[in-house]
């Protein structure tokens, strides 16, 4: 017997894309639709059960229902070089029309019985291209907000209105990062303040030690002149005494 195929509608299709920068939790919307007359169970399964948290992961979707999954991406360091090897797998069963206990009805299901989706994870980073874009929507948003005469619950409408979730994440994460650059560069700027400051205290300190050794110098090569002079004096007029003397 042939292996049925998958009743409910996935989409997307085929790959679950993230956007990055991946230094937060990054979602990715799965959207099941039941199409039949029956009520089908689902259940989503991951290769990588640890990098993602799935919401819900099973149920069941009632007929001409849609339901959306959540598939959260936890943060990690991005590899572009790396290509992700994570995948999702949708299984779904009909279900009885009367059906609440799920577990018993996957345990009891047979093979045969059983109908699947697979989905590749891929990994993205926002292009130049793209952070023009959100650079673009920010100041038409600006400019929404500052010509608007009307009052602040509204201005703020018309804001959101131009800006949807995934743009104003991204606004906030780039934010975010800036921020961080902005204290690396003034923590930087004030060790070098700090080691300018340092250095001009050692070549002070050099100097003000050269001078006091140059006047040291002087005042030992004076001191030492009149004591020569008298020893000289002395020795003279011991010499003419004893020869008056004598």
């Amino acid at each position: 017997m042939s292996k049925l195929e998958q009743i409910l509608i996935l989409d997307p299709p085929n790959d679950l894309r993230f956007r990055g920068p991946f230094t937060d939790v990054v979602t990715a919307n799965l959207k099941l639709k039941n199409p039949s007359e029956r009520k089908v169970c689902f259940k989503v399964k991951t290769t990588a059960p640890r990098r993602y948290c799935v919401r819900p992961n099973s149920g069941i979707i009632d007929p001409g229902a849609t339901l959306v999954i959540s598939v959260m991406l936890q943060p990690f360091e991005y590899d572009p070089n790396e290509k992700s090897k994570h995948k999702f797998m949708v299984q779904s069963i009909f279900a009885p029309a009367a059906a609440t206990d799920t577990e018993a009805l996957w345990k009891d299901a047979k093979p045969d019985d059983l109908m699947d989706s697979k989905l590749r994870c891929v990994f993205e980073l926002p292009s130049e291209n793209d952070k023009v874009n959100d650079v673009d929507s920010v100041s038409k948003s600006a400019a929404v907000l500052n010509s608007s005469k009307v009052d602040g619950p509204v201005a703020v409408k018309a804001v959101s209105a131009a800006l949807d979730d995934s743009e104003m994440k991204k606004i906030v994460e780039e934010c975010r990062r800036l921020q961080t650059e902005a204290s690396k560069l003034h923590e930087e700027n004030r060790q070098l303040k700090d080691e300018g400051l340092r250095l001009r205290k050692l070549q002070r300190s050099e100097h003000v030690t050269s001078n006091s050794s140059s006047a040291l110098g002087l005042e030992s090569r004076a001191g030492s002149l009149p004591s020569l002079l008298v020893v000289i004096a002395a020795i003279f007029i011991g010499f003419f005494l004893g020869k008056f003397i004598l």
